[in-house]
């Protein structure tokens, strides 16, 4: 396949980087390079990295792609490759990361948000196959959202559509990450089911300090330390049996049905795709976020939500398939 274009795909994930390569028309990786950030880093740090893991795959491949494809976790104004902010990483603010790639990277460059990415992996290559309508929604360190419309990504008129993790469903909630509250980002997101988690744990504490009984395992997990759990760790106690896990669960669950009934009484899709680490969070999980969207969504509309089946690759199949278009 030397003569084949050779497309490179990055993905600026909120807790990790990832690149790779593939040719256009192929479902398997011709490389693959994946880099997990540490704390306390900022927009530089994350492209300079991101330039390091691209420029590695490039001198094993040989030759340079022919057109580079992004999804990065924050709004983004796809039509002119500008990232307008990240909510979790300073410095990204209105950078012309398209422009930037391509005079580095010597090849046309698209770009758009993370879960817009994904919504087009998995609509080309995985679970969204066969739909014209979807939404996709993951649900990891953020929460965001991406259509497909009539077979096409649909981004609005500022490109912010999709924005799901920003819709208000516990009014004077948790403070969310935009400055606002209660958004569904701060209400059932990774990071909101560990401070979930935390606030029940403080309430629940004797004299000794410890959590009697209720939480008992969860706290096991993180060796005693609130400031340890994690979304990961309230799951695995909560299909061990841990009580008020499986309460953060539920109520995390029942914060995203809402937002996912909203959506689905605005644009009535074929199909909700679920990715993201918090969606392998267990059965009760799913079955409450289907439960819950199930009772606030009228009759008359059919309700269909599943799994993505590209896992944690799908922003990176979308990023890949925005590069082929870059072809065209």
């Amino acid at each position: 396949m030397t003569s084949t274009p050779l497309l490179l795909a990055l993905d600026f994930g909120g807790t990790k980087l990832t690149a790779a390569l593939t040719y256009p028309g192929e479902h398997t990786w011709l490389a693959h390079r994946r880099f997990f950030l540490p704390s306390g880093v900022d927009g530089r740090y994350e492209y300079d990295t991101m330039l390091d893991l691209a420029h590695d795959l490039i001198e094993e491949n040989g030759r340079p792609p022919a057109a580079i494809g992004v999804s990065f976790g924050g709004p983004v104004y796809a039509r002119a490759g500008l990232v307008k902010r990240s909510f979790h990483t300073p410095g990204w603010e209105n950078t012309p990361l398209a422009e930037w790639l391509a005079a580095e990277l010597k090849a046309p460059a698209a770009v758009d948000n993370d879960a817009n990415a994904a919504a087009l992996g998995e609509f080309r290559f995985g679970a969204g196959q066969g739909c014209q309508h979807l939404l996709y929604v993951t649900i990891s360190t953020g929460i965001g959202g991406g259509w497909i419309i009539n077979g096409q990504p649909y981004a609005g008129a500022d490109g912010m559509a999709g924005e799901i993790g920003h819709l208000t469903v516990q009014p004077g909630g948790f403070v969310c990450p935009c400055g606002r509250q209660g958004c569904l980002e701060a209400e059932a997101s990774g990071p909101a089911m560990a401070h979930r988690a935390r606030l029940y744990l403080a309430k629940k504490k004797d004299k000794s300090g410890s959590a009697p009984g209720r939480g008992k395992r969860l706290l096991q997990l993180a060796d005693g330390k609130p400031e340890k759990i994690t979304a990961q760790l309230v799951a695995q106690a909560a299909a061990e049996g841990d009580k008020l896990s499986q309460r953060v669960i539920r109520e995390s669950a029942e914060r995203l049905g809402v937002g996912l009934a909203g959506a689905l009484a605005l644009m009535n899709p074929d199909r909700v795709i679920l990715g993201g680490g918090v969606s392998k969070s267990g059965e009760l999980w799913w079955q409450t976020v289907r439960d819950a969207t199930r009772a606030q969504t009228n009759a008359e509309t059919s309700v269909e939500i599943v799994p993505a089946a590209l896992g944690d690759d799908a922003p990176l199949w979308g990023a890949a398939a925005l590069a082929k278009e870059m072809l065209r």
